[in-house]
């Protein structure tokens, strides 16, 4: 998306979607929920995110203001990412969705898929 506020439709779901609807954003929000703040600590996702895919999420989710992005080292730089209110708004949807994943998707703490 070439403009943060270009969505394809004016549906509240579909824009939802078109900020957070890849495979990794929530996994990436879902991480820094459990205190996980640097490049080098997301990119240990249990997932296998490459870097490439990294940097271009947490770029969207900085734009998006779901994420902050704080220098924390000059040289070299590095950074510390933090939920920002928004990002925070989110936890209670991603525990409704992590629980409903393991009410349907998961038998006996194993999940079938």
């Amino acid at each position: 998306m070439a403009n943060t506020l270009d969505f394809r439709s004016d549906c509240p779901l579909a824009s939802a979607l078109d900020v957070l609807g890849d495979k990794w954003s929530l996994l990436i929000i879902r991480d820094l929920a459990q205190d996980k703040r640097t490049y080098g600590e997301l990119e240990k996702l249990e997932e296998n995110i490459t870097t490439n895919i990294l940097a271009d999420r947490l770029k969207k989710l900085v734009a998006f203001q779901i994420i902050e992005k704080s220098l924390y080292q000059e040289k070299p730089k590095r950074y510390h990412y933090l939920l920002t209110h928004k990002g925070l708004a989110l936890l209670p949807i991603l525990r409704d969705f992590a629980n409903w994943g393991h009410e349907h998707l998961c038998n006996n703490e194993n999940c079938l898929v």
